[in-house]
């Protein structure tokens, strides 16, 4: 499956999602339909603290819409750490990190391997 696309309320959601935990981080996983990032999806167990998020992937449903993973950065880094791309590789190919402030600016999506994938935002 290609993603070629997210919708903006998902990233809007994101985004609150960063704002409303911070100074925590958040995770969740990423749902697609044809190609798009239509939803959220929060996992039973995931706890978020002030420097990383953990989340059991044993609870993450077995079909093939599971597109990836997001989670905050509540340092503003924008870029993915060395713990981020480990989690990265088991938990589906496009990854996307907001970062404070939150804004619908503050965020870049990733491939499993750490290289920036550049997301179509549609309405």
């Amino acid at each position: 499956m290609r993603v070629r696309g997210i919708r903006g309320g998902v990233i809007q959601v994101l985004c609150e999602m960063g704002l409303h935990t911070h100074p925590h981080e958040f995770a969740a996983l990423l749902r697609e339909d044809n190609g798009v990032i239509e939803e959220v999806d929060l996992l039973p167990g995931t706890i978020g603290g002030e420097s990383h998020a953990t989340m059991h992937l044993d609870m993450m449903p077995l079909d093939t819409h599971v597109a990836g993973s997001a989670h905050s950065h509540p340092n503003g880094m924008l870029r993915p750490s060395s713990a981020d791309l480990t989690f990265f590789s088991r938990a589906g190919r496009y990854h996307i990190i907001v970062g404070y402030p939150y804004h619908q600016e503050n965020w870049r999506c990733f491939l499993s391997d750490g290289r920036m994938y550049e997301l179509e935002v549609l309405e």
